[in-house]
Order: structure tokens, then C-alpha cells, then sequence
């Protein structure tokens, strides 16, 4: 399979080019992003070895297709796909946090709880609860964006604006604009018999100074969701509850003992292991979109982006 691994291109009117853990962003004529998501996997801020057949694809076409359902609550930094694996948009500069939103005890936040914190970045967590109970109201709990490859760290509200990473002013806004997506994501998901249990948003400002969502909104690297028709059931049992989400990858990495610390290898990842990834997540893209998911060309898929992106961009 012709998958996307990375990319050198030259685009006309490019000035530079960041590449991160799964996108690659250009930023062209100093006005334009020209976002690709490549089929890279990333869990535990590792770049696993081997990438997954049209997970970019996926990506792109949830991240873009949630963008426009929800741009009459919350502006982004969203023009035009060009290409399947290709998003285009304003050029913004990014605010240097993550809003991550968490409706359920899962994940991360499970993962302190079984420790005995009842404090996730400044926000208490009640007691009592089971992995994968919902918490009363949805809490904001948001991280350090990691530059060159580091971990993103948890930090709170309180020192995010007392150590100046935004103005207060702002960050009042990003906790707003974020309880609205993560409201609407909510709503989505349940029409499709899901629960968005967790995720995370981005947030930049335009040349003019708006606020807007940016990079990408309600997939399964930024998101995680369970399905609905028997939740209740499995938290009564105890049982792991059937989720779509990156999650299970962490888990099979966790199994084969990998957390991404110093010392440890990434297990071989076999062709049967990557199939059912790649499966998984257009499993994810049905369910959450409620259309069948169109495999694009990939023949040569370097050419294919590349032509796409210079026809939009003349």
C-alpha cells in the first residue's frame, strides 16, 4: 500500500514548512497553511514505525467535515480540501496550549485517578468514581503543546495566565469555544449511537487578532468515543467499555510494553496488526460521519497531493 510516510514539497509561493508528529503544514505567499496529514501514527509522543493505509485520509476528511458542522458556533481557520489528504486555510499563530475537554473518567485521567489524585491540572475530580463513569459536568483540563518530540504536559488554568502562555482575556474565550464544540461534538456523536467521551482542541489567531479553531476537531487522534448501546451495561459489569479511539493502540502498546519512556522498544507492529488498525478507523469514520468511507487513489499519492494542491493554489 502507497502510504504517506512524509513529504518534500515545493509549492509555488512556499516560505516554510513544519512537520509534526502526523501533519505536515506549509505555509505559503505568508497568508495561506496548506495542511497535510500524512498515514504516521503517534501514541505516547512516539512516531511509531510504520504507518497506517488512509489514515490520513481519514483524519482529514472527519477533522474538515466536523469543521463546517460546527463553523456557525466557533470560527476556524478552515478555506478549502483540495485533496483528500489536504486542508487549506488561514495562517494563524497558534496558541501554545491544548484545550483538552473530558466528559468521562478515562484514558489519562483514569490513569492518574487509580494513583489517588483527585487533582487533574487544578480541577477536582470527585470521588467514588469507576473508570469510565461520566463526571458530573465535563472538565477542562488542558497541556503544554511539546515542541520537537517532548511530552505534552498537564498543566492548570492558574499558570497558564499567571505564566503568561495566554492573556486571561483569551483563555476565557478557548474555555468557551470549547465547551460549545465539545457540546455540539456531544450531539453529533449520540445521533450516531456514540459517545464522545474525551478530546481536544487547538486554538490560533488570525493576522487580524481572531480567535479560531485550528489544526484538526473530533477524530480518533484527538478524540475518544464509546458506543452507546450498552454503556450502562459494561460499567454495572466493570468491563472494558467498546470504544472507537486511538486508545486501543496505547493498549496493545501498553500489553507489549511500551509507554514511549527511555530504554523501552516499539514492538513490531505485524500486516495483520496494521490491516486492523487501518480498519478501525474507518470503522470510526462511518460511524461518525454516517457515510461509507471512499479509498482514494494511491497509485502514487505524493503526485496525486501535489498536483492538487498547485491546480487549487493558481
Amino acid at each position: 500500500m502507497n502510504t504517506i510516510n512524509e513529504t518534500n514539497f515545493q509549492f509555488p509561493g512556499q516560505k516554510s514548512v513544519y512537520k509534526g508528529k502526523v501533519r505536515e503544514v506549509y505555509t505559503v505567499n505568508d497568508d495561506l497553511l496548506v495542511m497535510i496529514a500524512t498515514d504516521r501514527l503517534s501514541a505516547f509522543d512516539v512516531i511509531l514505525p510504520k504507518q497506517i493505509p488512509f489514515k490520513g485520509q481519514i483524519l482529514n476528511q472527519i477533522a474538515t467535515k466536523m469543521m463546517k458542522d460546527t463553523a456557525d458556533i466557533v470560527p476556524n481557520w478552515l478555506i478549502a480540501n483540495p485533496d483528500e489528504n489536504v486542508a487549506v486555510g488561514h495562517l494563524c499563530e497558534p496558541f501554545k496550549v491544548e484545550m483538552v475537554i473530558r466528559g468521562y473518567l478515562s484514558g489519562h485521567a483514569a490513569r492518574e485517578y487509580k494513583l489517588g489524585k483527585r487533582l487533574l491540572c487544578g480541577v477536582p475530580m470527585p470521588d467514588g468514581l469507576k473508570e469510565n463513569d461520566q463526571f458530573p459536568v465535563p472538565i477542562i483540563t488542558p497541556s503544554t503543546k511539546a515542541e520537537n518530540g517532548e511530552h505534552d504536559e498537564d498543566i492548570s488554568r492558574e499558570a497558564i495566565i499567571a505564566n503568561n502562555i495566554v492573556s486571561e482575556k483569551d483563555y476565557l474565550i478557548l474555555e468557551e469555544y470549547t465547551r460549545k464544540l465539545f457540546k455540539r461534538g456531544s450531539e453529533i456523536a449520540a445521533k450516531r449511537g456514540l459517545i464522545l467521551v474525551d478530546t481536544k482542541y487547538e486554538f490560533g489567531k488570525t493576522k487580524e487578532g481572531k480567535i479560531v479553531l485550528i489544526d484538526e476537531i473530533h477524530t480518533p487522534d484527538s478524540s475518544r468515543y464509546f458506543y452507546a448501546e450498552g454503556y450502562q451495561e459494561r460499567q454495572d459489569k466493570a468491563v472494558p467499555q467498546k470504544q472507537l479511539s486511538k486508545e486501543f493502540v496505547r493498549q496493545w502498546l501498553i500489553e507489549n510494553n511500551f509507554q514511549g519512556k527511555d530504554g523501552q522498544q516499539v514492538p513490531e507492529m505485524s500486516d495483520q496488526k496494521i490491516a486492523e488498525i487501518s480498519n478501525r478507523y474507518i470503522e470510526l469514520f462511518e460511524q461518525i460521519t454516517g457515510e461509507q468511507f471512499v479509498k482514494a487513489e494511491t497509485t502514487n499519492v505524493l503526485g496525486r497531493i501535489e498536483k492538487n494542491v498547485i491546480d487549487f493554489l493558481s
